[in-house]
């Protein structure tokens, strides 16, 4: 029966996938002449690629129209036993909230900048550890972790809170780092999140709790509803773009992606399957640190590293399809892991 199961799980992501696609390109439909009319466009930094700058005034906060098909196709297709759901719905929507409050900002006093550092990182810890303490005390979540390598479950009893806390901080900031090309962060984040849905799946058939199988039926609906909404956005955002997802997008995805990990307890696949988020915060943070230890100093042309390549030659297509073929092997490599 194993075969049926398997069906099941391919026509429901397929479906869901489908649904969440279009129920996003229809409202980006009706979103774009709104944003135009209200002139929300993008604010180019002058430091940034001179490519960019052609870019100002191209419409953004598109990332609504991404939470629109995740929460529409989300109430079509979601099952009873919706903890699982709800938490990693409230998770999206807070650091959807984050990102809309920091491009609201950007829009309105026509800056580059929105949200002040110490503010974002405020409002991020607050979730963070509301979020962390909550599966903490859920007896269906709990301390345990899945350890890839060694493919058993570890309880990591009160170093969970803190572990939970960094992994959604760095997760939410590093899919918003990399939301810097046309395409960029919505392509991987459709590959990520399938493949999420298929770790889920491959959990969920040895859970033998039916409670929480339903719960993790509902994050297999969750993950396809954002790679289907990432899929009907990126009609609209590849390249050239006529709308960015701006923070509201990218913060939202972050959330979206780590939550799933929380929830099925496979926080530890996330270097590996969000290799790409990962490489560009980290090449970020090898920029700063460099610039500021060793005189001004810099190791890349520009960071993140996608902004390296584009300094280097290559074009926005070509690093986003090298950046999506990268994430799908590491896809392979986690279900293997898995």
């Amino acid at each position: 029966m194993t075969w049926i199961k398997d069906i099941h799980f391919v026509l429901l992501m397929l479906i869901t996938v489908a649904a969440a696609c279009l129920i996003s390109v229809v409202c980006g439909h009706f979103l774009l002449p709104v944003l135009k009319k209200l002139k929300i466009g993008q604010t180019e930094r002058d430091d940034g690629p001179q490519s960019h700058l052609s870019k100002t005034g191209t419409p953004t906060m598109g990332g609504i129209m991404i939470l629109a098909g995740i929460l529409v196709a989300c109430l079509i297709f979601s099952v009873q036993k919706r903890e699982f759901l709800y938490v990693a719905i409230l998770t999206t929507l807070c650091y959807g909230a984050v990102g809309f409050w920091d491009d609201y900002i950007k829009v309105v006093k026509r800056r580059s900048l929105g949200l002040k550092a110490m503010q974002k990182i405020v409002l991020q810890l607050l979730f963070a550890f509301a979020i962390a303490l909550y599966c903490y005390l859920s007896p269906r979540i709990g301390s345990e972790l899945y350890v890839p390598f060694i493919k058993r479950y570890v309880d990591f009893k009160l170093f969970y809170i803190p572990l939970v806390m960094f992994v959604i901080i760095a997760t939410t900031n590093s899919v918003n780092l990399t939301d810097g090309l046309d395409g960029l962060a919505s392509s991987v984040s459709i590959v990520v999140m399938i493949m999420m849905a298929i770790v889920t799946q491959i959990l969920t058939a040895k859970c033998l709790n039916p409670d929480t199988a339903m719960n993790m039926r509902n994050m297999i609906v969750f993950s396809s509803c954002v790679a289907g909404a990432c899929a009907g956005f990126l009609y609209y955002n590849h390249y050239p773009a006529k709308v960015f997802m701006g923070d509201t997008g990218s913060m939202a995805l972050g959330g979206a992606f780590v939550i799933v990990a929380i929830l099925t307890k496979t926080v530890l696949i996330i270097p590996f399957l969000g290799l790409m988020f990962m490489v560009s915060s980290v090449s970020d943070i090898i920029q700063v640190a460099s610039y500021k230890l060793r005189n001004k100093k810099r190791v890349f042309l520009m960071a993140p590293l996608h902004h390296h390549f584009e300094k280097k030659g290559y074009s926005e297509v070509s690093i986003t399809i090298g950046y999506v073929i990268v994430t799908v092997i590491m896809a392979v490599v986690t279900w293997l892991i898995i």
